[in-house]
């Protein structure tokens, strides 16, 4: 499982680099995998990946020392993502098709009801991601700046951001929690729904792999 987290891991810094730096794309793209490895193995090795992820990335572009606490975004997306396991179990676990009861729904029927109740679960899972990715970043900005305004021993002075739809004179804080709800919306849909496609797939073929011969 570690070689499983450490090739996740470094997926997450390619798709990082290729979404930034060669689609233009104003997206973070760095949690797809970790995402995949908590529905896969759980929160452990959710956030082992998540925190290589930044290890890698960050030592690759790296800005500062102050970068290394967006560890913390990938972390929190791995409980995020395990808790919402815990509370719809049926909804986002992997089962294997001799696990599933047997149901007097038609076949049809039954399938799209589950698919539903899936892409129902993984948009609110989504949607949480977005706006605790977008706080818990915006938190980190804004402690980076303070730190920095208090090593330099300079008054902290809302910094000029990248042109954004909000006002230039709104608080820095609300500012950067606000900026980035937009790009984070997009970011962990395509992130949510991709991870968990991503482990079902895996899953399926450890499943297929190691499936007891009647």
């Amino acid at each position: 499982m570690l070689f499983l987290c450490i090739a996740g891991s470094i997926i997450n810094v390619v798709f990082n680099i290729f979404a930034s730096q060669f689609m233009f794309l104003p997206l973070y793209m760095d949690t797809i995998w970790t995402i995949t490895i908590t529905f896969l193995a759980g929160p452990v090795w959710g956030c082992v990946t998540g925190v290589l992820t930044n290890l890698i990335g960050h030592t690759y572009s790296f800005w500062g020392y102050e970068g290394y606490l967006f560890a913390l975004c990938n972390i929190v997306t791995a409980l995020i993502t395990w808790g919402f396991c815990r509370v719809f179990p049926d909804k986002l676990t992997y089962r294997h098709p001799a696990s599933n009861p047997v149901s007097f729904t038609p076949a049809k029927s039954r399938h799209f009801d589950e698919i539903m109740s899936k892409v129902f679960a993984l948009t609110i899972l989504s949607f949480t991601l977005c706006f605790a990715m977008s706080i818990l970043g915006g938190l980190i900005t804004f402690f980076i700046e303070i730190s920095r305004s208090s090593i330099e021993n300079k008054p902290f002075i809302n910094p000029a951001s990248a042109p954004t739809m909000f006002y230039s004179d709104m608080p820095f804080l609300i500012r950067e929690i606000l900026s980035r709800i937009p790009i984070n919306i997009i970011d962990r849909l395509i992130s949510t729904f991709a991870g968990f496609g991503i482990g079902y797939i895996i899953s399926k073929i450890i499943y297929v792999s190691f499936k007891p011969n009647n």
